[in-house]
Order: C-alpha cells, then sequence, then structure tokens
C-alpha cells in the first residue's frame, strides 16, 4: 500500500471518529430533554436489561429504509420474504434485515480489498466495483433460496405430524390447527393460513388467492388435497386413508426435490467464486509478471494488456450471468419479482421514450412479433414485449457509449505508457539496476519535452525536431550520431502519440458491438429457454404424481385435473392454459389440440389418457398404470434427476472455469512466450 494511500485512510478514519464524538453529543444533549426522559421512565421495568439481536434487527430495518441505495435492496427483499413469512410483519422486517446485514459484512469487505489492489488503475477499479454491486443480487438470491429449502425442510415434519394428528381428529382441518401452534417454525404460519382457507364461508376463493402466494408448489397441492377432502370426504384405498396416502406422495415429492437442490448446490457453490476470482488477480499478476520478467512491462502496462484485461471482466460477467441461470434450481425467486410499475414501464410511459421503443417492436401479427413473444412465453420471462424491447434498446446504447470510453481509455493508456516508458533495452535476465532505471527516466523525460511541444502536429518532420534538439541544453554537446539517434527515437514515440485518437474503424466497431448488445437480451432468452427443456421430463413425473393423488377422489373429472395441471405446470403452461379455456367448446376436441401441440411423448402419452378419461373409461382406469408402476417412476424420476443434475455440472464447470483459464492462458502465459521470444529475437538480432 503506498504512503499518499495510507495517509488517506487514516484521514478518513479521523474524520469518522470526529463526527462519531459529535454525533454522541448532540444525541447526549437530546436525550436529557423532559420528553425522553419521560419515555424513559415509562420504559423502566419493561425493557429487557439483555442485548437482544431480534431488537437489532428491527432498528437496522428502519435504519435501512432511510438510506437511498440500501432501500431498493430492503424492499426487494421485503417482496419475496413477505410469502414464507405470511401475514408476520415482524418476522418479515427481521429476515429482510438479517440478510442485508449479512450481505454487507461480505460486500463490504470485498469493495475494501478490491479498492486496495486497483488503487493504481483507476478503470480496472471501476469496473469490478461495479461488478461487485451487481453481485450483491447474487448473495441476496442466495440467501432467501437458502430460508426456501428450509421452509422445504421443514414441511417434511409438518407432514409427518399431520398423519399423527389426522388418526386422532380424523378431520382434516382440526389436524392442520393443532400442529400449526409452533410460532417459532416459518412453516407453521402457512398452516394457519391454509387452516383459514379450510375454514373460510367462501374456500375455493380463499384457496384461489392462496395457489397465488403459496412460496412452492407443495404446499399448493396439499391445500388443494386438503379441501377436497374437507368438501368431499376421505375414503379408504387398500385399507388406508386415501388422504394420508396422498400427502405420502407429496412428502416423497418434497423429498426428491430437496436431494435435488442439495446436490445442485454443491456442485454449483464453488463454481461462482471460480468465475469471480479472476477479475480480483488481474492486478496482482500484472504486478508479479512485471517485477519477474522485465520484458512484459510494455504489454502490461500498454493497451494490449488494457483490451486483455477488459475481455476478461467482460467473459467474467457474461458467466456468472450464466451460472445463476444454469443453476437455477426452481426455487420461489421467479414467482416474486415485482412487475406493477418497474423502471421499463416509466421508460415507456415517457412520451419521447414509447416513440422511440415503438419504432423498434415489430407490428402486432408480424412473423417477428409472434417470434418474440412465443420467446418469451418459452422461457418464462415476466417481461412484457414493450419492457423486453426497452431492455434491448437501453443495453445497446449503454453498449455503444461504454465501447467508446473504453476506446478512448485505450488511447489514454497507449500515450502515458509513452510517456512513462523507461527508454532503454530490455534485460531478459532481469529488471534495471537503480543506475539504469535512473538513466533511462532521464531520457524519457526529456524526449517528453519535444512529444509535448509537437504533439498533435501532424505534419511534423525530423528536420524540425532536430532543430529543436540541437537548440536543447541536453544536446549541446552530442555527437551528431547520438542527435540522429535521439530524433530517430522521438519521431518514432510521435507517431505513436498522434495515432492515438478515434478512428472511422472505432465507430465501425463500437456499432458492432452495440449491435451485439441489442441482440443479447434474445440470445438470454435462448438459452433460458434451452435450460427449461432440460426439466421437461422432471415436469410431466410430477403431472404424474398430481394425477395419482386425484384420480381416486370422488366427483373428480378431467376438467379439474386439467386445472391442476395448469396451475403447477411452467414448461407446458401455455397449451395447457388453451387447452382449459376450449375445454367447455369441446372436451376431447380441445385435448386434440393440446396433443397436437406438444411434441414430448410422456406429456403425449398423458393427454392421451384424458381422452379416454373423457369418452371412454374412469378415470382411474386411464391411469391405473400409474397405481401399478408407482416404484418404477419413482425410480425412473430419480434416475432422471441425476441425469439432469450431471449435465447441469458439465455445463455449469465449463462456463465457470472459462474466465480461470482465459486469465492464465491470455493474460499470462500467451504473453510471457510470445514477449520472450520476440524480446529473445531482437536481442539476438542486435548481437550479430
Amino acid at each position: 500500500m503506498s504512503t499518499q494511500l495510507l495517509l488517506y485512510v487514516m484521514y478518513g478514519v479521523i474524520v469518522l471518529f470526529a463526527a462519531i464524538v459529535v454525533a454522541y453529543f448532540i444525541l447526549r444533549k437530546k436525550m436529557n430533554k423532559s420528553e425522553y426522559q419521560q419515555i424513559r421512565k415509562l420504559r423502566q421495568g419493561t425493557e429487557s436489561s439483555k442485548f437482544s439481536m431480534e431488537i437489532l434487527y428491527q432498528k437496522l430495518y428502519i435504519t435501512y429504509s432511510k438510506i437511498p441505495y440500501i432501500k431498493t435492496y430492503i424492499n426487494k427483499l421485503r417482496r419475496r420474504l413477505e410469502i414464507i413469512d405470511v401475514d408476520d410483519e415482524y418476522a418479515t422486517r427481521r429476515d429482510s434485515a438479517k440478510i442485508l446485514t449479512k450481505v454487507l459484512i461480505v460486500i463490504i469487505p470485498l469493495v475494501a480489498v478490491s479498492i486496495i489492489i486497483t488503487h493504481s488503475n483507476y478503470l480496472l477499479m471501476s469496473i469490478i466495483l461495479i461488478f461487485e454491486l451487481f453481485m450483491i443480487d447474487a448473495f441476496i438470491d442466495r440467501s432467501v433460496d437458502s430460508m426456501d429449502n428450509n421452509l422445504l425442510k421443514e414441511q417434511l415434519d409438518f407432514f409427518a405430524e399431520i398423519r399423527h394428528a389426522y388418526h386422532e381428529f380424523n378431520m382434516v382441518e382440526e389436524a392442520i390447527y393443532q400442529i400449526s401452534q409452533d410460532d417459532e417454525k416459518a412453516i407453521s404460519r402457512q398452516g394457519e393460513k391454509i387452516y383459514e382457507v379450510l375454514i373460510a364461508n367462501d374456500p375455493e376463493t380463499e384457496l384461489e388467492k392462496y395457489y397465488d402466494i403459496a412460496p412452492n408448489p407443495y404446499l399448493k397441492e396439499f391445500a388443494g388435497i386438503s379441501y377436497l377432502t374437507k368438501e368431499f370426504g376421505d375414503r379408504k384405498v387398500d385399507k388406508a386413508s386415501l388422504y394420508l396416502k396422498n400427502v405420502n406422495n407429496i412428502t416423497e415429492e418434497m423429498q426428491i426435490e430437496i436431494l435435488k437442490r442439495d446436490k445442485i448446490d454443491y456442485v454449483f457453490q464453488s463454481l461462482s467464486i471460480i468465475s469471480i476470482v479472476p477479475v480480483l488477480f488481474l492486478e496482482p499478476l500484472k504486478n508479479w509478471c512485471i517485477g519477474n520478467f522485465s520484458f512484459t512491462e510494455a504489454f502490461y502496462r500498454g493497451k494490449p494488456g488494457m483490451i486483455v484485461q477488459i475481455l476478461i471482466i467482460l467473459l467474467t460477467v457474461i458467466c456468472y450471468v450464466l451460472l445463476r441461470k444454469v443453476k437455477n434450481n426452481g426455487s420461489m425467486d421467479k414467482q416474486t419479482v415485482n412487475q406493477e410499475n418497474p423502471w421499463q414501464s416509466k421508460v415507456y410511459k415517457n412520451k419521447i421514450g414509447k416513440k422511440i421503443v415503438d419504432l423498434f417492436i415489430p407490428k402486432k401479427g408480424t412473423k417477428e412479433y409472434l417470434k418474440i413473444q412465443k420467446l418469451l412465453k418459452d422461457s418464462a420471462s415476466k417481461l412484457k414485449m414493450e419492457w423486453f424491447y426497452v431492455n434491448r434498446i437501453t443495453i445497446a446504447i449503454v453498449t455503444f457509449a461504454v465501447t467508446l470510453f473504453l476506446m478512448l481509455q485505450l488511447h489514454h493508456v497507449a500515450v502515458r505508457w509513452v510517456y512513462e516508458e523507461p527508454t532503454t533495452e530490455y534485460n531478459l535476465l532481469g529488471g534495471l539496476t537503480d543506475r539504469e532505471l535512473k538513466t533511462a527516466m532521464e531520457i524519457t523525460k526529456s524526449d517528453n519535452k519535444f512529444l509535448d511541444k509537437f504533439r498533435g502536429e501532424l505534419k511534423t518532420t525530423k528536420q524540425d525536431i532536430e532543430r529543436e534538439v540541437r537548440r536543447d541544453k541536453d544536446y549541446l554537446d552530442a555527437k551528431d550520431t547520438d542527435i540522429t539517434k535521439a530524433v530517430d527515437r522521438i519521431y518514432e514515440k510521435l507517431q505513436k502519440v498522434n495515432s492515438e485518437y478515434l478512428q472511422w474503424f472505432e465507430f465501425l466497431m463500437a456499432f458492432v458491438f452495440m449491435i451485439i448488445g441489442y441482440m443479447f437480451p434474445v440470445w438470454m432468452l435462448y438459452f433460458q429457454y434451452k435450460m427449461r427443456l432440460m426439466e421437461m421430463e422432471d415436469e410431466v413425473m410430477q403431472f404424474q404424481t398430481i394425477i395419482l393423488m386425484l384420480m381416486r377422489i370422488e366427483r373428480v373429472n378431467v376438467e379439474i385435473i386439467l386445472e391442476w395441471l395448469e396451475r403447477y405446470s411452467d414448461i407446458f403452461r401455455e397449451p395447457i392454459s388453451r387447452c382449459v379455456n376450449n375445454y367447455e367448446a369441446g372436451a376431447w376436441e380441445a385435448l386434440e389440440v393440446l396433443r397436437n401441440e406438444t411434441n414430448y411423448p410422456l406429456f403425449i402419452r398423458i393427454v392421451e389418457s384424458l381422452q379416454a378419461a373423457v369418452e371412454k373409461i374412469p378415470i382411474i382406469e386411464a391411469f391405473d398404470e400409474l397405481d401399478s408402476e408407482r416404484d418404477y417412476y419413482q425410480e425412473k424420476r430419480k434416475e432422471s434427476n441425476q441425469r439432469l443434475i450431471a449435465r447441469k455440472a458439465r455445463i455449469g464447470k465449463l462456463i465457470g472455469f472459462a474466465p480461470m483459464v482465459i486469465m492464465f492462458v491470455g493474460y499470462l502465459i500467451v504473453p510471457l512466450v510470445y514477449i520472450g521470444l520476440t524480446s529473445m529475437s531482437n536481442s539476438m538480432s542486435s548481437i550479430s
């Protein structure tokens, strides 16, 4: 750490300490006022003398809500946690403050380390700090996913206790009420909500409302089965309660899902860190190379090194985003995005913004419009068409501006290196001695005087430089050969300096990158769609479990089964929704359209069984193989999950290790080999 930076840190600490002292005396003065004294007397005897983390988190929540930038994150957290902490404001505030505090504890030291490491490179430091702000979202997502996983594990114990309570009371609502009395668990709040739904005057309407806020599909299934059992009654199947058999089926589904999530978390827990590490090691790696191999200094401190740095940072950001897409384990984060009034909507509501965006949106009914609309649906994107094009245009404009800015910075870096490079030959065996370095820098400073004089004058000739050199006091006693050598050297440097400006092909490159930025959101939708296709088999097997639970309940028909499949579907939601809407116009015909719209064999088999149940045979006979081959389907489901996890792991490792490989190969090995061979070739030529 440089002495100047250390002084800045010390001054900052002193100013912070002075501010704390002033704030202390101000607060102390206010606390001595009469109203504060009265409040203190009222609180005596009622407040706890022990330190309470619960109270601390409540105070931190209020503090975070007042800080402009952090307020955005606390509100985002709140929206997501309101589903888990249903109707519990205290728990929502506590959990929001708890997660954000943990995130800040991690991110603040990381920011401090980044500033210390990259303090000499402001461009790299700015990019890394922006990237670390982007990482806050990832930390928040991981924390909320952890709470979602804990809720899922609590449900296993909850359903196990439901079995015993149902044997005792033989009433669904009473069993749920008794088990939901433990206020310490998040699942108890969900149980209380389901109990309120079951005893409501209009339970069907309340159930539909609960479906919209349920944290995971398994609680939806449990609420739905509990409602059907309460309405139509329980029955014995193979001398066992149908309700408890259905609860057992849901439990098995949850166990499979928990194992799947644990394995995916285990595979991806280090990949995100591995993809980020190269960004933090760019500056230390550069300093190490320059310190040990002096001939690489021109590469690392010049334009080529900066270009490789930018490419590695860009690749790291892309890989980090792709890793999050691949890892996505179907948790609740997809359901809790606030879509009421995002910034895209505000842009589109502006008159000028609307006119610009409408120029890019294809006309309704055209092939391009239908293509983008289908892609948004297939990728399960929450964006409207207008918002999607706002994103595309914004990314394109930002990409163009950033590209031009980076090119200007590259020219600045190249010019700065001409002014700072020691004017001497490189030494392959090691760095320059102090004496050699001092002599080289004196020559550089002397050359810089002439560069400053002629910089920007494109018509400068060697004769012009020679006249100025002969007048300079440093060359009054110099020989003609030395002057000629100096003129050639200065002229070469001047040509480099005068050529470093934005040229037409760089504007063309910025335009090309702008087009790439404009297409990037579309490519991300395609990638997301491909990732969702990997989950297709798992979703169809969930459909089989739902049908297995419903087919033995009396008064359940094909339409009810389709409504349940629509409620829990993700990949097949769109065709199933159309089938439900067209069902009353003709059941068999609607199912036939559904069968023709899909090409996945396992799902087509379900649709054909539903068609048979509409006209020919009862539902229980149409799906009798689901019950008789239950064990086979369970084993197949486990094997399918293993294949899915292995495939995601391969893709994740390929993406996660890409920045690390590029850093070592493109930023370390290739420069060392290429520059080393070039320097050796030049040295051999000089010796010859």
